[in-house]
């Protein structure tokens, strides 16, 4: 018998459709090279995927998800690095 969380997953994955990304990636640099999907939700907001790291960001145009996705792909792998940031103690 599913789950509940099943039942939810299944319900959010027909709420959002998937779109044929129309951005030149090649303009971001965190991006460039990268795989990226892009869906549009009941809403008509874009959200932007990045394959790779899981990382996801959204907006209101593709445009702006594709640049908010880059902001977040840039700031997770700033975290992802060996520096802790703690040099300066």
């Amino acid at each position: 018998m599913p789950s509940d969380a099943d039942s939810d997953a299944d319900a959010d994955a027909d709420t959002h459709t998937e779109r044929e990304l129309t951005v030149d990636l090649s303009a971001y640099d965190e991006l460039r090279d990268e795989t990226v999907s892009l869906r549009v939700n009941e809403n008509g907001l874009y959200i932007a995927d990045h394959e790779e790291s899981g990382v996801s960001s959204q907006g209101q145009s593709e445009e702006i998800a594709i640049e908010n996705l880059q902001e977040a792909v840039s700031t997770y792998r700033d975290g992802q690095s060996d520096d802790t940031g703690d040099d300066w103690l």
